[in-house]
């Protein structure tokens, strides 16, 4: 789906991240039984008055510049939005959250509406870079699941709403691999790892050497020094086995047999799986990440009423369940549930049980250990 790199460079005030995990055991279901469906006032199903979806339409600009991750959006849903609203929508593609956030710090402008994940949204609110959005204009933010309503990087949800969410684990190919995987100790032993014929993992320090913390029985938001170079030496050791450090394309390659096992996130897992049977996604179990997504507005945007009234088009049910039912992911839209494909809402792979949210970490900026972790890296890497 699209590349998540994570360098943590602010820490988010707030909540800590376990208080959102204990939101979400409350708020996910278990195995694969669907979370039961919020009465509504009326049918998720019809598209509504299109004067309350559209607001003011006098407001509106005629042109919505989208800055988005790649294949994250289906464009039949931006063309409705046009349709119905009379905006037409310019859609650019970032790679990594860090190369959004240079982009908007080197000076560009014109971006309406763009998709940080959880902790960039904390970096960005930290250096000024987001509107505080006007929830007057977005009505169907009352659609968003109570565990997303405080997030911990942007507590009381003020300049940010929720876009999709998921995990980052490991994929392999059934046919490949001798022995079913189901941790990261199947990973971090070169014997193993080198026997698989292709291992994909991310290009990210922290989903790396945070998944080596995780089979030491560290948390993924360690500090220690120490353990860091414990992790450190770990990929090292297993680096004669990896075949690519990759973001991007993790899914594809395991479908294509470049390699055999694959460290990505969930969504784009599961639609390689449809595709294939004999892929299999795991959470490590001893435990991962898990990841939201969020539209933001930047401070400096042409037309924040028409990204509010973008926004709030996006939150409603319908489109709430297209939008799941094109990326694979996980949706924060509650009243979108009972129309997302039950292939998906009854996928563990996306809607993780109980027993699986608890394992999760959200990963937090480290501050003043985010320059150690960046040069472990670069020497990871450099060998």
């Amino acid at each position: 789906m699209h590349d998540r790199q994570r360098t943590f460079r602010l820490w988010v005030r707030g909540l800590p991240g376990l208080v959102l995990i204990g939101l979400l055991l409350a708020g996910c279901q278990a195995g694969t039984t669907a979370p039961a469906a919020p009465t509504l006032a009326v049918d998720p199903s019809q598209p509504g008055d299109a004067a309350v979806t559209c607001g003011d339409k006098s407001k509106l600009a005629k042109t919505l510049h989208f800055y988005n991750w790649t294949n994250y959006m289906d464009d039949a849903i931006l063309a409705d939005f046009e349709q119905e609203c009379g905006v037409k929508v310019v859609q650019d593609t970032f790679a990594s959250n860090e190369d959004l956030l240079a982009k908007l710090q080197a000076g560009a402008s014109g971006y309406d509406v763009i998709i940080p994940s959880d902790y960039m949204v904390a970096i960005m609110r930290e250096l000024n870079l987001l509107a505080t959005l006007d929830f007057n204009h977005i009505p169907n933010a009352k659609n968003i699941a109570p565990l997303f309503h405080n997030p911990p990087y942007d507590p009381e949800r003020k300049v940010s709403v929720p876009y999709q969410w998921g995990t980052t684990g490991l994929a392999y190919n059934s046919k490949r691999v001798s022995a079913a995987i189901d941790g990261w100790d199947d990973i971090f032993d070169p014997q193993k790892a080198c026997a698989f014929g292709g291992l994909s993992m991310l290009n990210d320090a922290r989903e790396v050497l945070g998944a080596a913390l995780k089979l030491k029985g560290y948390s993924m938001n360690d500090t220690d020094p120490a353990h860091w170079a414990q992790a450190k030496e770990m990929v090292i050791a297993i680096k004669p086995c990896i075949t690519t450090f990759d973001n991007a394309s993790f899914a594809d390659i395991l479908q294509a047999g470049e390699v055999a096992v694959s460290h990505g996130f969930s969504g784009e897992f599961a639609k390689a799986i449809e595709e294939n049977p004999d892929l299999i996604y795991i959470v490590p179990k001893e435990g991962t990440t898990i990841w939201v997504d969020n539209m933001v507005v930047p401070a400096d945007a042409p037309s924040q009423y028409t990204a509010e009234i973008f926004i709030n088009f996006l939150l409603r049910p319908d489109i709430g369940a297209r939008l799941t039912n094109y990326t694979w992911y996980a949706s924060p839209n509650e009243a979108a549930t009972p129309l997302i494909n039950a292939e998906i809402t009854g996928n563990t792979s996306i809607y993780p049980s109980s027993e699986v949210m608890g394992k999760l970490d959200f990963l937090r900026d480290l501050g003043a250990a985010t320059p150690m972790i960046e040069q472990l890296w670069t020497e990871i890497k450099s060998q």
